[in-house]
């Protein structure tokens, strides 16, 4: 790393002497050398910081009027709404907070695929990243079920009941989450339980994530090797630091938006309803997060098909480093990856339409048709590219120009014989 800290309290010197801990964040975030190129794509990662942090802090608040009992939930969160101080506002933030947490996730997956930050010598960071995804879906999963409206109640009997499929121990599996032989209070205590515990193991992951992450450095736009330290680089503070600020005050005028202005948009009505085991919803919606999974699961009429091409679509991200067989890593210097990669963002959209519609005629058809897109794109597309694709010449540094001194003498004289 570059400087060391040095404390100029004699007890900073003190603890620093016995715990370097002020030097390892130090040197970790203040003049830690960052491409000098990162464009407001990469701000996402301290967006998604803050996301989680507040997630946590309101969780912690919610979970302490909560009541993970089958017969008193959905009181308990009319009596967060209407008695606790503020209790309305800590609800929104946290289930508001969950929706954007995911937008900033898809959003910061979407950039690392689009300009290939996945590839080596970045393949861990990758999966890490893969892991705390997968840990955001069950906790998310968890959250939504414990309101215990009718998309709580129905939602938590549709997605345990798949464990049913599977082979053997398929029933037992779903006996032992459902702490019985129907979905009741001992599987809102559980869920209640694992919901409180997995964002600590979630911001454990993004600490190993960020420290794995700054063993090779960032990548950048160009997808280009940076030397640390050179002219390609920058200190993180305070280039990029304020940089960062800027975007998460974006940010949290966006989030003040939903909060404040329309804190059920993104959520489901039929919630507000109390769970009744004896009346099943007209359509059981997840939340618009799950959708494109959700739409995946329902293209293949068999249960058991259906889970094993869900945790497929996602499970498949964590091989992608070794899927795409290309040595260039950005999209801006693949012109048949960009083209492709477009249409797969495009595709998860429409899989994410089409799980909030009725899974039958038209709409089946073309579920069915985008699912196997979707896993045509990692295991046939992408490997196919890195051979046939002719990509463009790259530059040799973030500080010198693609083009050699003979062509920009040529195209300078070309211009100015243009003009």
């Amino acid at each position: 790393m570059s400087e060391n800290y040095v404390p100029k309290s004699a007890v900073g010197k003190w603890f620093n002497d016995r715990l370097p801990l002020l030097n390892l964040i130090y040197g970790h975030l203040l003049p830690y050398p960052t491409p000098k190129n990162l464009n407001y794509w990469w701000t996402f990662g301290g967006i998604l910081t803050f996301c989680l942090v507040t997630q946590i802090i309101t969780g912690l608040v919610l979970a302490m009027h909560y009541v993970a009992d089958a017969d008193l939930a959905f009181a308990s969160v009319e009596h967060i709404m209407r008695d606790v101080n503020y209790g309305w506002l800590l609800r929104y933030i946290h289930s508001n907070g969950a929706s954007l947490f995911f937008m900033a996730v898809y959003i910061h997956m979407a950039r690392s695929i689009f300009y290939g930050s996945y590839k080596e010598p970045r393949e861990l960071i990758w999966i890490i990243g893969v892991f705390i995804f997968l840990l955001m879906i069950a906790t998310a999963f968890m959250g939504y079920v414990l309101p215990w409206g009718q998309m709580s109640f129905w939602g938590a009997t549709v997605i345990t009941n798949l464990f049913s499929a599977i082979p053997l121990v398929g029933e037992s599996v779903t006996n032992w989450l459902w702490g019985g032989y129907a979905v009741g209070s001992p599987l809102l205590t559980r869920f209640f339980t694992l919901h409180y515990l997995m964002p600590f193991l979630i911001f454990a992951l993004v600490i190993l994530h960020v420290w794995a992450l700054h063993v090779p450095g960032n990548n950048n736009p160009e997808g280009i090797n940076v030397v640390q330290g050179s002219q390609d680089t920058v200190p993180f503070h305070p280039h990029y630091v304020v940089k960062d600020m800027f975007a998460l005050v974006v940010f949290l005028i966006v989030f003040a938006g939903f909060v404040f202005f329309v804190p059920n948009l993104l959520g489901h009505t039929d919630n507000y309803i109390e769970a009744n085991p004896l009346q099943t919803p007209e359509h059981i919606v997840p939340e618009w997060y799950f959708l494109p999974f959700y739409a995946i699961l329902r293209a293949v009429p068999d249960k058991l098909g259906g889970v094993i091409l869900m945790i497929s679509a996602i499970a498949i991200l964590a091989f992608l480093p070794w899927l795409d067989t290309s040595k260039v890593r950005s999209a801006k210097y693949r012109p048949l990856y960009r083209q492709f990669v477009w249409l797969f963002f495009a595709n998860v959209i429409l899989l994410g339409y089409l799980g909030a519609q009725t899974a039958d005629g038209l709409f089946l058809i073309i579920g069915r048709i985008a699912t196997v897109y979707y896993f045509a794109h990692f295991i046939i597309i992408l490997p196919l590219l890195g051979y046939i694709e002719k990509t463009k010449p790259l530059p040799k540094s973030l500080s010198e120009p693609v083009l050699s001194p003979e062509e920009r003498q040529m195209k300078a004289a070309a211009s100015g014989a243009s003009a």
